[in-house]
């Protein structure tokens, strides 16, 4: 089977996938998720970028808990908030793929 345009044109377009991937990502990488944690008490909202914005703590659940749940609470929020928005990032991505899954791209 004979590729229309050789190797020259399959290289073009997988240079073209990759700007529309890269301008994506810069596009989407501002765009933040908010997951909760212990009953909502404690929040944490992060880009889609992987970068933590915000993390928020219920004043009266640190005062009943003390900060050894708080903060338990937090690593849950974050961890479950940046799996949100790996999980985001890589539905959006797939969009501008078209569902081709490119290792070491997306």
């Amino acid at each position: 089977m004979q590729f229309r345009g050789g190797m020259n044109e399959l290289l073009r377009q997988a240079a073209r996938m990759q700007r529309k991937i890269d301008e994506a990502k810069a596009k989407l990488g501002e765009r933040e998720v908010t997951a909760g944690a212990l009953g909502d008490k404690v929040k944490a909202t992060v880009t889609f970028g992987k970068k933590v914005t915000k993390v928020e703590i219920d004043p009266e659940f640190l005062k009943s808990e003390g900060i050894d749940m708080a903060l338990d609470g937090v690593c849950l929020a974050l961890n479950s908030a940046l799996e949100q928005a790996e999980k985001s990032m890589e539905a959006e991505l797939e969009k501008v793929t078209g569902g081709v899954k490119i290792p070491g791209v997306t």
